[in-house]
């Protein structure tokens, strides 16, 4: 028998931008394993709201899998633990005869998911497991979208970097691409002091928060106090006019 473990992009939160290919994927899926993290506590977290929402008749074939998000970096104990209770649980499913496991994540899987080290801690027990992944709509083009900011023009660059260590990254991209965009995902932790480079800077620039979801909330860093989890910037460079970038 043929096992697949497949990723599934949920995309940003709204359940109508889930593709038809991830619809398909959850309704024919044996087992569909969502993330519950210490945001959600015993209730949904994201991806499952959106797989329920978009999917209801996939409800109960759900199995929640514990991830950490508290953790600030590095292969702690309690992420080790998370990754090893999601692949007993896949090889659990695959054990009692499913041959299709889907895992849902937010966003998309290729981009900062704990997919990879699902499928791999899988891959160490079942090595002949097929490893599919069905791509999502990312934060970044669901704020692009919303707050009507192309995310790049002509032949401006795209640069996607993090604030888990603080802000160099994205000073270090402005610098190193002034003609092009930057975008930060993980800014809750060193946001004020994102937040007052850009005010001081005057860089163009719009906020994120729950991008596609009934929290959503959209303006200049100026507008925010603090930053949750689900946040994301982008950066972009001067445009003067109509096809000035080409």
């Amino acid at each position: 028998m043929t096992r697949r473990l497949l990723g599934v992009g949920v995309g940003p939160g709204d359940p109508e931008l889930l593709t038809l290919k991830a619809h398909r994927t959850f309704l024919e899926a044996d087992m569909i394993l969502v993330p519950s993290t210490e945001a959600s506590g015993d209730g949904p977290g994201r991806a499952e709201l959106v797989v329920t929402a978009a999917c209801p008749e996939a409800a109960p074939r759900i199995v929640r899998v514990p991830f950490s998000m508290g953790d600030p970096t590095g292969v702690t104990r309690r992420r080790a633990a998370a990754w090893q209770t999601s692949a007993t649980a896949a090889v659990g499913g695959f054990t009692a005869g499913a041959s299709t496991i889907a895992f849902a994540t937010v966003g998309d899987p290729s981009v900062y998911s704990t997919f990879s080290y699902l499928a791999a801690s899988v891959l160490e027990q079942f090595p002949d497991v097929t490893i599919e992944v069905v791509p999502g709509i990312t934060a970044m083009q669901a704020l692009a979208a919303t707050s009507r900011t192309p995310l790049v023009e002509g032949d401006e660059s795209l640069t996607l970097v993090t604030l888990k260590h603080g802000i160099d990254d994205v000073t270090d991209a402005l610098a190193a691409h002034p003609d092009g965009t930057v975008v930060a995902y993980k800014i809750g932790r060193h946001f004020l002091a994102l937040r007052d480079h850009l005010v001081a800077s005057g860089a163009r620039h719009v906020v994120g928060v729950n991008v596609s979801t009934d929290r959503e909330h959209i303006s200049t860093a100026d507008a925010f106090t603090d930053m949750p989890y689900f946040g994301t910037v982008i950066i972009t460079p001067p445009r003067q006019e109509k096809g000035s970038r080409l």
